[in-house]
This record gives structure tokens, sequence and C-alpha cells, in this order.
């Protein structure tokens, strides 16, 4: 049984982590409530950008238009995998999850003959490939805890440069959806090239099939400018999305662990009075005997 020093000592030290666990609780959930405020605004943005471009890509016409990014490649030979991870760990398995789905994805494509090229936003994630070994043909650090648009605008660009130089032929995207503070949503989606069931599913909310539009420069020059700005509101929403799901699930693992760190000081106290009552028997016993010997 261990002394009642070690256990004090013990106590001291669980209970001082307690409270370091508690207080990145609170700073999480700090950071999450301005996480999910600009989730909020930069949402209806994106889900009316969607309509819109995907409106203009179905019933517009952009044939002979020469836009890459409406370009489907018949055989593909090479893809972009976007890895979003934090910059921190301390968050349960937030980052082991998109790691563990992007080299599943990576499998998968070279088990079919195709090149995976690997980006990763996050700095447990470059550390955690670049120790199995993997080469990172992007790397974007120091953006996950305030990401901005601009993080958005410089990794959108290097994507669409290489899709529309044909380096590669299709762009993932594998990041955490935030849904609760206690729930984050695993995504894959593929955002080049741009997907007929999400041109489906967004155009039929906004126009009908009958209708007639004229437009004015021209369809072509209207996507021309927007695809890109598509991409880009695809990556800047899944930064966001990335951002809150590690504060919720920051917040959460700690939040577990400063509970856990109760459970154990409260079985360590147990474990002092225990020792402490055993000590005071002790020396009853010693006391007894002692009158004992002397009677």
């Amino acid at each position: 049984m261990a002394s009642q020093k070690d256990l004090r000592q013990s106590i001291a030290s669980v209970e001082n982590t307690r409270k370091i666990t508690k207080a990145m609780e609170m700073v999480a959930a700090a950071r999450l409530r301005r996480s999910q405020q600009r989730i909020e605004q930069a949402r209806p943005y994106a889900h009316w950008m969607m309509e819109f471009i995907a409106g203009l890509v179905r019933y517009a016409p952009t044939s002979g238009t020469g836009l890459p990014l409406l370009e489907p490649r018949m055989d593909t030979k090479r893809v972009a995998v976007l890895a979003f991870t934090a910059d921190r760990g301390l968050c349960g398995a937030f980052n082991a999850n998109v790691v563990r789905r992007t080299l599943e994805l990576k499998r998968t494509y070279e088990a079919q003959d195709v090149e995976v090229d690997l980006h990763v936003v996050g700095r447990k994630g470059v550390s955690t490939f670049r120790f199995q070994g993997y080469h990172l043909v992007g790397v974007y650090t120091g953006i996950t805890d305030r990401p901005r648009y601009l993080n958005a605008q410089t990794i959108a660009d290097v994507l669409i440069r290489a899709y529309s130089v044909q380096d590669v032929d299709a762009v993932h995207l594998v990041y955490n959806r935030f849904k609760t503070a206690m729930e984050q949503n695993l995504i894959d989606e593929v955002i080049l090239p741009i997907q007929e069931e999400v041109v489906t599913k967004y155009a039929s909310d906004v126009v009908a099939p009958h209708m007639e539009f004229i437009f004015e420069p021209g369809p072509g020059k209207i996507l021309r400018d927007l695809l890109p700005t598509y991409v880009e509101m695809a990556v800047f929403s899944a930064l966001l999305e990335s951002s809150a799901s590690e504060h919720g699930a920051r917040m959460t693992a700690m939040r577990n662990a400063s509970d856990s760190a109760i459970d154990m000081i409260n079985s360590l106290n147990l474990a002092m009075n225990r020792a402490r009552q055993a000590s005071i028997t002790q020396e009853i016993l010693e006391v007894v005997a002692g009158a004992d010997a002397l009677a």
C-alpha cells in the first residue's frame, strides 16, 4: 500500500491536472461559440452560391465555353486529397479519424492504379503523415484556430491550377463537419469535377427546366468568374466546419478528462483515508501491546 505522503502527492498532481483540463475546456468552449457564429454566417452564403452556380451549370448553354473546372475526366490517373486536421492535439479522435479516412481513400485509389497527391491542413496531420513516410504535395499550418477566407483562396488556387492543367483528375476534401460539441460527422466529398448529383440537387431548388434566361455578358464569362469562387467557398466552409469541430472535440475531451480526474481524486482520497485509518489502528495496537507488556 502506498504511503500517505505518496497519496497526498498524487492527489495534488491530479488536482493540478484537473485545473488545467478545466481551463482548457473553458477556452475551447469560448472558441467554439465564436466558430459557431462564423459557420452560421457562412452557411447561407455558401448555400445560395451553390444554388446559383448549379442553376447556371444545369440550364445555361455552357458547351464550348472552355471551362476546365466543368470538364469531367474520362480516365482518372491522379487525384488530390485535401485533409483537414488541427494544429494542436488534445481533441480526442478528431485528428486520427481524418488521417484514417484519408489513408483509406489513398489505398482505395492506389488499388485502382490511381496516384494520390496529399494536401494536409494542420500541424498534427502533417506530422503524422510525414512520420509514416508519406510525401505531402501541399502543407498548410497555423490557420486552423481562426481560418480566414484568404487561407481558403490560397489553398483553392493550388487545387484549381492542378485541375485546370490536368495534373489531377479529381479533388477530394476530407474533414469533420460540425453537428454538436459532442458529435462531428466525418465528410469525404468531391468538389472537382462538380458532381452531377450536386448540380441536380441545388438547381432543382432554384429554377424549373422550362424557364428561359438571357445571360449578360454570357454564361461562359459568368461561370469563369464564379467557379473559382465556388471552389474557394467549398474549402472555406470545410475550414470553418473543421475548426468548430476541433474546438467541440477538445471541449468534450477536456470535460471527460476533468471528470476522470475527479473520479481519480475521489479514489485517491479513499485510499488515503484507508491508509490513515490503518496507521491509526496500528498505533493503537502498538500502545495496547506496550501496556500489556508492562502489566
